[in-house]
């Protein structure tokens, strides 16, 4: 409790800051404080290559989405406490109809992501934030860790559009902290073909070690089509996961990572 109580306190000067300059970003940096904790307590939190996403001007964030997303919250926080920034976010829109969720969608910046829509957010100089996988992904990604975009193009033609470049992003071990039920897996892919909805049942919150890592921005070129930024980014998160997760994944594994901190070491 100490070091939690520790942990909190080194951050109040800001969060003093925050609240006199506008009460909504005060709440916002307090909710970063918030997650910030949770990840550094729960999980042992990291992330590498902070530096490649820039303090200033927009940049478009492409993340593999584990069942549960909760590394893109521990990044967000790190982004606006570290660097002052808000991330935007794409949602899905099954989000939106959560009641009590659209105050938190607002102060967050979350849209439901439309070509249009997503472009107008990096040219006003945002940092904007999208998993291609999106649900599917999320559901019936596996501990093998596959890039599920069923060839979706959105996201690129969104950076080729803002002229904004890609920033690859994969965080270890996000399918050991939550996974989706293995059994029915026929059934539940029918009912997501039906409804578009999230309903496989997910479970987990292990305290497993995590670790994400930003790669290098894939820079705009306008000689890009859709399809062959669409390769760039799926190669790139494809890169971070051959270098940095064991496949396929494992609970004990990532468990062990996080209680003795020693360095997951893919075997050849």
């Amino acid at each position: 409790m100490s070091s939690l109580w520790l942990f909190i306190y080194k951050y109040r000067y800001g969060l003093v800051d925050a609240y006199r300059h506008d009460f909504w970003y005060g709440a916002i940096k307090t909710l970063a404080v918030v997650w910030e904790t949770i990840g550094w307590l729960w999980h042992g939190h990291e992330i590498e290559g902070l530096e490649n996403i820039p303090i200033e001007g927009p940049a478009l964030i492409v993340y593999y989405h584990g069942a549960i997303p909760i590394d893109v919250y521990y990044l967000l926080a790190r982004v606006i406490l570290k660097k002052g920034r808000l991330v935007h976010t794409v949602g899905d829109r099954f989000l939106f109809k959560i009641p009590g969720w659209n105050v938190l969608m607002e102060a967050f910046r979350v849209i439901p992501g439309t070509v249009s829509s997503c472009s107008n957010v990096l040219k006003e100089g945002n940092i904007l934030a999208i998993a291609p996988g999106g649900v599917y992904e999320a559901q019936f990604g596996t501990q093998l860790y596959e890039v599920l975009w069923k060839k979706r193009l959105g996201f690129a033609k969104v950076a080729l559009e803002a002229q904004t470049p890609i920033i690859p992003m994969f965080t270890q071990n996000i399918r050991e902290a939550f996974r989706t039920a293995r059994w029915g897996s026929r059934f539940w892919q029918w009912l997501y073909s039906r409804t578009k909805l999230p309903l496989i049942p997910i479970y987990g919150f292990f305290p497993v070690k995590m670790k994400t890592f930003i790669g290098k921005p894939i820079p705009y070129d306008p000689e890009n089509t859709p399809e062959i930024l669409a390769a760039k980014a799926s190669n790139a998160i494809q890169s971070l996961i051959r270098e940095h997760q064991i496949i396929p994944g494992s609970i004990w594994k990532a468990l062990m990572n996080r209680i003795f901190n020693t360095r997951l070491v893919k075997s050849v």
